[in-house]
């Protein structure tokens, strides 16, 4: 099952970080990123958060589940949303711990690969 836009929508708006948070459509999902860092996943309209030890430092205790088949565990996050400040802190700690995004290669013009 697919994320409805309506719940990306309620995502973006708790969070509340403007600019700052952006998000991508993928295979009927949804990536959140902080200043380009993937931080979150929108699948199956609940908010899995990327594991870090940014839940630990603010006593948070949330269920454990791959988002889609295949994927390693993430943190459940469903029941933050509802708090708009503790969502963002625990965002906000999240990107801070992910590594940098790596640059974009330039794409290879059609002359110069043959």
């Amino acid at each position: 099952m697919a994320t409805d836009q309506d719940f990306v929508n309620y995502v973006m708006e708790q969070v509340a970080l403007g600019d700052r948070l952006t998000q991508k459509k993928m295979f009927g999902e949804y990536a959140f990123y902080v200043d380009e860092k993937v931080v979150a996943f929108a699948c199956d309209n609940s908010f899995f958060v990327k594991p870090s030890t940014a839940a630990t430092k603010l006593l948070l205790k949330l269920p454990l589940r791959p988002p889609y088949p295949g994927a390693k565990d993430y943190l459940v996050a469903d029941e933050l949303l509802d708090d708009s400040d503790l969502i963002r802190q625990f965002i906000l700690e999240t990107a801070a711990l992910m590594p940098a995004a790596k640059p974009k290669k330039p794409a290879l013009s059609r002359k110069a690969s043959k």
